[in-house]
Order: structure tokens, then sequence, then C-alpha cells
């Protein structure tokens, strides 16, 4: 029913709320600003760096917004040292899509340079067809990462699923015509994603091999009917 899985990468891949939070807050008390709330940080996971940065400091001006984005890639990508580690079952979820005929790809908030750097490290870049990333394109909500994804894989809407873990990414979903998968266990609550209407739910990540498996042997029994 679906061929082209499209991921978010933080939050739904990867546990790595508690890095981008403290890498955040010092970077931001590094350069003077009033001190930045965890939930506030947690809330604009997902977001290209640049509207993140503006929707936790509105008032910031562009020349303090570069110093921001500057010294919170260093943290992110060099000074901090929290783990993060993909949430349990994805990387075997992941080689079994892959080994059963899904294309699989991913639309992330992260920089080029973040995501390939994670994508080395987890050693996961091969089973992605393509990746896109904020710095590419247009920040999530806006719909054209996943339209960008789209045409480069002939791939039409009805044919793709969106499977993230907060806001932005359903929004995004909605807005480009495929469906979504919430993720329970990412940065937003449960509670805010159901307000986008997804096709389902998963708690952990290998249930949505399970539910892919539930639509298929639902589609071939209607085919056999």
């Amino acid at each position: 029913m679906y061929k082209l899985l499209i991921f978010d990468w933080d939050g739904t891949l990867i546990d790595s709320q508690a890095r981008i939070i403290a890498s955040m807050q010092t970077a931001a008390e590094e350069l003077g600003h009033e001190p930045l709330g965890s939930e506030a940080v947690r809330n604009i996971i997902g977001l290209g760096l640049p509207e993140a940065i503006r929707a936790l400091i509105p008032s910031i001006e562009d020349p303090a917004m570069e110093q921001l984005r500057e010294r919170y890639a260093h943290h992110f990508l060099v000074q901090n040292d929290t783990p993060t580690e993909l949430y349990p079952g994805v990387e075997k979820t992941l080689h079994r899509l892959k080994e059963q005929g899904y294309r699989l790809a991913v639309a992330t908030g992260k920089s080029r340079r973040g995501l390939d750097r994670a994508l080395e490290q987890t050693r996961l870049g091969p089973l992605f067809e393509i990746t896109r990333c904020a710095d590419e394109t247009r920040s999530k909500p806006d719909p054209l990462m996943l339209h960008q994804i789209l045409a480069e894989t002939g791939t039409p809407a009805s044919d793709a699923i969106m499977v993230g873990d907060t806001e932005y990414d359903l929004d995004m979903g909605t807005r480009a015509g495929v469906g979504t998968v919430a993720v329970s266990y990412g940065a937003h609550h449960l509670d805010r994603l159901r307000g986008h209407k997804p096709l389902t739910e998963i708690h952990h990540f290998p249930e949505l091999e399970l539910w892919l498996e539930e639509l298929t042997v639902a589609m071939n029994q209607r085919t056999v009917s």
C-alpha cells in the first residue's frame, strides 16, 4: 500500500533530546541571552535551526542569531558529550523494511553537516535512498521538503508516509498530501500529535513494521475477495 517511508531523525529514530536541550541552553548562556527552559527548547525540536532560534528568542536580530546558531552547532557536534542513541529496535526494523522492498528516506530539521555525521556514526546511511535537511530547503512544517523527496523519487504522495514525533512532522505531511504516523516517545506529547489525525500511532519503533504488515494482509484479503 505504501512504497516510500519518510522518517524524521531527532526524536523519531534517535534519542537526542537531552543533547539538543543542553547544547542550546549552554550556547544561549555563553552569549548572554536569558536562560532557556528545557520545555521551551524541547518544543522547537524538529524546526530548522534559524526558525528554532527565532521561536525561542523572537526579538533576536540576524547577527546574534548567526552567533547562537554557530555556538549551538559547536556544542552539539563537538563540545557536548551527552549520549545520543538509536531508539530500541530502530536499526533492526529499518534493515527489515529495506529487505522487504520499502524505499526509505529522511526529512529532518538537522543541518546537512549534522545529519551526515549522524548517518556515519550510526552506519544507517546506506539504508536511505534520499535525505533532505532544513538548511537545503524550507523548514518544517512547510511541505517543500517532502515535495522535493517525492519528486526526486518519482513517488506519488498517496504511496508515501511521514513518520515523526512532532507536530511539525505531521503538519508537513498533511500539507504535502502524504499519510502520517505519530511517534509517542519523542519531543511532543501524543495528545498534540493526535490533533493532526495520523493514520496510526506507535509507542515503540518496531510497531511500524507490524502495522505495515497488517495493512498488506488486509489489502491482499480485499484483492482475493
